[in-house]
């Protein structure tokens, strides 16, 4: 095991290093000048800009600029925010708690309505309810996630008046109206990723139950439900692990949206004002930290399948 341990964080730092190679050099194809946009659009003349870039650093070759960044970043340096000329890293670690509630949110979503529904038709599998179930998840797949997002809001906050009009607030302030005002989002979020998830379930339940060893529990007197939810499901966490960890990927994607429906004060809305704003510090630093996220939690997963199956860990 730590074998496996050893070898997943050896391949964590090229990653890292490749991840941040791309992010500072497709920054640059955002179309338009940093320094323009620090200027303003009153009148800068060409002298005006190029002295700007100079003290910028603009000027300077870009991999020269590259190792600077990579070198500032890995002591927790990202740079000054165009706009704000506030530290990025501050900005990020005002903004990432409402993100990473918001994703955590739709991750909780996502699973427990996944492995629910992928368990419900993989025990009635061929049948009526299993192609029910699937016709379901193939509707919440389809239905773009910022739809979803505004008739949940029309419905229960319009209409109904019983989800609060501010859905963001801070845990620390009132953890009740926290957990209350993610219901929402958390739902119209994590619902697209839970048919993934379910698919996953339903094939690995089905295959359990009938396999040999789910006939043989069942001449031993195992209840039927053990089977399902103790060695059943218990086969079922690896493919489920692999469709969480993606479904993270694109929860995180999909949030930027979700963000501006439901008013999060999220890092999403932040890196689209960034993008808009041309403040290239701050688009590149928001994005490395997705990254790093991103990556950290499928480090997590490949520990996981280490774990649950001792057939993936190396010899």
């Amino acid at each position: 095991m730590l074998k496996l341990i050893g070898t997943r964080l050896a391949l964590v730092v090229p990653q890292l290093l490749i991840v941040s190679v791309l992010v500072f050099l497709l920054v640059y194809l955002i179309p338009g000048s940093a320094a323009a946009m620090v200027l303003g659009d009153a009148g800068a003349t060409p002298e005006d800009i190029a002295r700007v870039e100079a003290e910028l650093g603009l000027d300077r070759p870009v991999p020269v600029r590259l190792a600077e960044w990579i070198g500032a970043a890995v002591q927790g340096d990202l740079g000054q925010s165009l706009q704000s000329g506030r530290p990025v890293a501050e900005l990020i670690g005002q903004r990432l708690p409402a993100t990473l509630s918001l994703v955590g949110g739709g991750l909780v979503v996502a699973i427990l309505l996944g492995v629910g529904l992928g368990v419900l038709a993989g025990t009635h599998a061929r049948r009526p309810v299993d192609r029910g179930v699937t016709a379901f998840t193939s509707l919440m797949q389809s239905v773009p996630e910022f739809w979803l997002g505004l008739i949940l809001v029309l419905v229960f906050v319009i209409q109904l008046g019983v989800a609060p009009v501010v859905a963001w607030v801070p845990p620390a302030d009132d953890p009740i109206a926290w957990l209350g005002g993610l219901v929402l989002p958390s739902l119209a979020l994590g619902a697209g990723a839970s048919a993934l998830i379910a698919r996953q379930t339903r094939t690995a339940v089905a295959a359990a139950l009938e396999s040999r060893y789910a006939d043989t529990l069942t001449a031993a007197g195992v209840p039927r439900w053990k089977i399902i939810w103790v060695y059943a499901l218990k086969n079922a966490m690896v493919p489920v692990l692999a469709s969480a960890a993606l479904a993270v990927s694109i929860l995180f994607g999909t949030s930027l949206v979700m963000e501006r429906v439901f008013a999060f004060p999220g890092v999403g809305t932040m890196l689209l004002n960034g993008v808009i704003g041309k403040d290239f510090p701050l688009v590149q630093g928001t994005v490395l930290v997705v990254c790093i996220i991103i990556i950290a939690v499928n480090l997590v997963v490949d520990i996981g399948y280490g774990i649950i199956n001792p057939k993936a860990r190396p010899q």
